[in-house]
């Protein structure tokens, strides 16, 4: 395993991370207790959960990621030996997102989530806390035509930096990073920290894969400039590259099979651009799944390569993607694949 410093702080970040947010639904505790120790066991330390997971969320399963982790935590005794990074929600977007009354990413909402969370997790500090969306609506969550809005946020972003700010103060997070976010409101963050003194945002959680590439129109040459690092997530884009749901498969207990909500990677250019990238790796002996990691992972721009699996075996697969060089010849194919299917699933 490769390890990293992620700028701006004294986190030594593997270049591997675990989203946990099958725990709970697809995954047993046991499984997620498997899943961890698994991970760690092959040098991972950057563990990456929310507040909201499992997903698909629900009001009965809100928490019980968080609650899976921290009684392994508890049962280890490791927490010294691990990154744990957490999210709080921004406003309900729907109904099953719903955690609190009045869910907004102010001084009482972050106040409560953090504190709930830090309860389930069985620690007394997140290395890492995000914001796991705007306050704001923003081009986020495959959205990408900007509408203009008379709509004023009720939460400012000074006021969600100070309430952050108070808990990093309290000790209760190392940290603070953003996810689901755009390029003005990583700048505007980094304004308002350098305006006011308050803590800077250290990292981004966005999507990024080969079906995905909207982070490198801007956000990432705020990355080489302001040292503001992507954790990818949706690396796979929920499994569809490794090429098992090609010709209309529906694999048993696989995450679209049994949902299907998760549609955004299942377009028909994204079918298109999936069956190009396969027939790539397949052309040059190596795994779909593994060259689609290590596309991400040689990203200089990239921190964290967020994996998930709900097998352990697919999890060791996709361990084993940092031992994949892809050669200037693979890259080229890539280039022309994305010049030919640019956006497919945004």
């Amino acid at each position: 395993m490769k390890y990293y410093t992620l700028p701006h702080t004294a986190l030594e970040i593997s270049q591997l991370g675990l989203g946990t947010m099958t725990f709970g639904v697809q995954n047993s505790e046991i499984d997620a207790h498997e899943q961890l120790d698994f991970a760690i066991d092959s040098g991972i330390n950057f563990i990456d959960t929310a507040e909201m997971y499992p997903v698909p969320p629900s009001k009965e399963k809100h928490g019980v990621t968080e609650s899976y982790i921290g009684s392994w935590i508890e049962k280890r005794k490791n927490r010294e030996k691990i990154i744990l990074a957490t999210k709080v929600l921004g406003p309900t977007r729907s109904a099953d997102q719903a955690i609190r009354q009045d869910q907004a990413l102010d001084r009482k909402n972050i106040r409560v989530a953090l504190d709930e969370s830090l309860q389930r997790l069985k620690t007394d500090y997140i290395d890492l806390y995000q914001l796991h969306w705007p306050q704001r609506e923003a081009n986020f969550f495959g959205k990408l035509n900007y509408q203009y809005t008379s709509v004023i946020p009720t939460v400012s972003l000074l006021e969600t930096l100070e309430a952050l700010s108070e808990q990093v103060k309290a000790g209760k997070i190392r940290y603070i990073g953003v996810s689901n976010e755009t390029a003005w409101g990583v700048m505007k963050y980094l304004e308002l920290a350098n305006k006011h003194n308050l803590p800077r945002i250290v990292s981004i959680q966005n999507p990024y894969s080969l079906l995905n590439r909207t982070f490198e129109h801007s956000l990432a040459e705020i990355s080489q400039h302001e040292g503001v690092n992507l954790l990818a997530y949706s690396c796979l884009g929920f499994g569809v590259l490794t090429g098992k749901y090609l010709n209309n498969a529906q694999p048993k207990d696989a995450r679209n099979t049994l949902f299907t909500r998760f549609v955004r990677y299942s377009n028909a250019q994204s079918v298109k651009a999936t069956e190009a990238y396969v027939n790539l790796a397949n052309k040059h002996g190596i795994d779909p799944a593994q060259m689609a990691l290590a596309f991400v992972n040689q990203q200089p721009f990239v921190s964290n390569t967020i994996i998930g699996a709900t097998t352990l075996s697919q999890l060791k697969s996709n361990i084993d993607s940092i031992n994949v060089t892809l050669s200037p010849e693979v890259l080229a194919d890539i280039e022309d694949i994305h010049t030919l299917y640019p956006y497919p699933a945004p």
